[in-house]
């Protein structure tokens, strides 16, 4: 385990995951908007309930947008 990985500030919530949100975020090279709602959906049920899956649905809009405006 990191020496990041040791020490969690808010809570446990990711504690009780087999895999941290960054490290999967790291080992695949996941961008900052993706890698945000990966994190807010990892943690709705042990954390902020519907609250982080509407944090979730921000992000994930935001990246379609992105996305959208390069097809145009």
């Amino acid at each position: 385990m990191s020496q990041a990985n040791s020490i969690q500030h808010g809570g446990d919530h990711y504690k009780k995951k087999s895999i941290e949100p960054w490290d999967f975020i790291a080992a695949n090279d996941i961008g900052f908007l993706d890698g945000n709602a990966i994190k807010y959906l990892t943690r709705w049920k042990d954390k902020n309930g519907i609250e982080d899956l509407r944090k979730a649905r921000h992000y994930i809009d935001k990246l379609i947008e992105i996305e959208e405006s390069k097809q145009q």
